[in-house]
């Protein structure tokens, strides 16, 4: 019998937001961290792209955003990219997505029509949220100072009004197998919320991490120039009142979680539930705001629970290395569905059964560009990253590279990619970094990646680079590729030309 799967997710909640993950006795996501308590938490889990669009592409397709076109926001999907909806629908599994997407190529908000492979009777992103209301209710939704000059009520919330369609589904469909996403845009700006969520944390002092004070002129020049930037607005009132929006519609959209999972425990209590965030939010770490051209853990390191009733180890910190990418093979795999040769994740099922299992050696992080329809965010910033055995080895291409002993600096502060002590595991990280680019068709890949300053065995340079050709693999119902120099189909996808 296949079960029923649900997707909830959040926008900029940082894995240190949830109590659960802190230990935190004054927690303000209680209905996060009793869901964990159900749940397999993983501590090592990350995002493809610290960035809202792009990070969607890799959750929901198993591609990485150079892999699926989406590498900056207001950029689509390719057209050969098929999204989880689309697969599972396919093979007559009821599918819904009810809140964000951030992947039609459009502005922020999207643009209220539902893709392939959803129930259009759901669907429910912010334009059409913003349809609903009229010129000066859409100026009152956007403006984060809405909440100090008047009560704002719970049910005029994007969140609430997805919360209230979300619980009408599962009520509607007990007696079927379904995949549901409930995609919030809290926490993120504009920080919409009732009041009394706010007047909680009047008397609160955001903590300090050891990374907020720290000197940075021996940091990535682009990290420099985002830190100039993000300080540069000087007033400590607005960044303090930035701090206060972000932990008011964290507990908010706690709230509005904590009615889904009501609805779903009086109506779908057999249910597999999937809970994350696309990325997090700096905060002031590395004296840089948001999130953007940076593989720090602040923004990279998401939170990830994964509760499946059938299943005994609950409650439980999984260490295992996790990654978006890996979500729809494990979707696929809870559906009993075949993986195809495309999805470039691994299904997390096996960790699931065995909690002390691994299925990834390694992890990568990209980074491309923040958008493309304005030149903020330092424009084109071709990042490269893996992390593996408790390093990260980072590929800024046009400013300096970076390595971190995350077991022994979690806070990031110590680079050591120059350190010779370091070599042997920095080398063999670059190489497997290389490799991952390679084996999935980094469009961006070149000599220039492997050409490094700290690296003085590289391969020589030749015009011809690696010499090598990757096709898409291709799927059951497409046109198979003909190779240009013989006309004929192709049987190997990998190969010298």
């Amino acid at each position: 019998m296949q079960p029923k799967v649900i997707l909830i997710m959040t926008d900029t909640q940082r894995k240190d937001m949830i109590g659960y993950y802190n230990n935190n006795n004054q927690s303000f996501t209680p209905n996060l961290d009793n869901l964990a308590q159900e749940s397999l938490a993983f501590e090592r889990a990350y995002t493809c792209q610290p960035v809202c669009g792009p990070a969607r592409s890799a959750l929901f397709t198993g591609t990485y955003p150079h892999t699926n076109g989406m590498f900056a926001n207001c950029m689509s999907l390719n057209s050969l990219t098929k999204n989880i909806g689309e697969r599972l629908m396919s093979e007559g599994i009821h599918t819904a997505y009810i809140g964000k997407w951030h992947l039609d190529g459009g502005d922020y908000f999207g643009d209220g029509k539902c893709p392939l492979g959803w129930d259009p009777d759901y669907w429910f992103d912010m334009r059409n949220y913003l349809d609903k209301l009229n010129e000066a209710e859409r100026l009152k939704s956007r403006r984060y100072q809405t909440i100090f000059e008047e009560e704002l009520s719970e049910s005029f919330t994007f969140a609430h009004q997805c919360s209230n369609k979300a619980i009408d589904f599962v009520k509607k469909h007990q007696e079927e197998a379904y995949f549901l996403t409930v995609s919030y845009d809290e926490p993120h700006h504009p920080f919409l919320a009732p009041r009394s969520f706010f007047e909680q944390f009047n008397n609160c002092e955001f903590p300090k991490s050891p990374n907020m004070e720290i000197e940075i002129a021996d940091f990535p020049e682009h990290v420099q120039l985002w830190s100039k930037s993000s300080n540069g607005h000087g007033d400590p009132i607005v960044e303090q009142l930035g701090q206060l929006g972000l932990m008011a519609c964290n507990s908010f959209v706690d709230y509005e979680i904590g009615r889904v999972l009501a609805a779903i425990k009086e109506n779908a209590e057999d249910a597999i539930i999937i809970y994350t965030s696309d990325h997090g939010d700096s905060l002031g770490s590395h004296r840089i705001q948001s999130k953007g051209p940076a593989m720090y853990d602040e923004i990279t390191n998401i939170p990830l629970f994964i509760k499946d009733p059938r299943l005994q180890s609950q409650g439980k910190f999984i260490n295992a290395l996790a990654s978006h990418i890996d979500l729809v093979p494990t979707i696929l795999e809870l559906f009993d569905l075949e993986r195809p040769k495309c999805i470039e994740g691994k299904s997390l099922v096996p960790i699931l059964k065995d909690i002390d299992c691994e299925v990834n050696e390694d992890i990568f992080i990209e980074f491309t560009r923040y958008e493309i329809d304005h030149d903020g965010f330092g424009g084109f910033q071709p990042i490269r990253c893996i992390v593996r055995n408790g390093y990260k080895l980072v590929i800024n291409l046009l400013t300096t590279d970076e390595l971190y002993h995350l077991d022994s600096d979690p806070y990031e502060i110590k680079n050591l990619i120059l350190d010779e002590k370091y070599q042997p595991i920095r080398d063999k990280m670059h190489d497997r970094l290389i490799e991952w680019m390679n084996e999935t068709r980094d469009p961006f890949r070149g000599y220039y990646w492997q050409r490094r300053v700290w690296r003085t065995d590289h391969q020589e340079v030749t015009w011809d680079f690696t010499g090598m050709t990757r096709q898409r693999y291709i799927e059951k119902d497409e046109v198979s590729q003909l190779d240009y120099a013989t006309g004929l189909p192709i049987t190997a996808f990998v190969r010298p030309k």
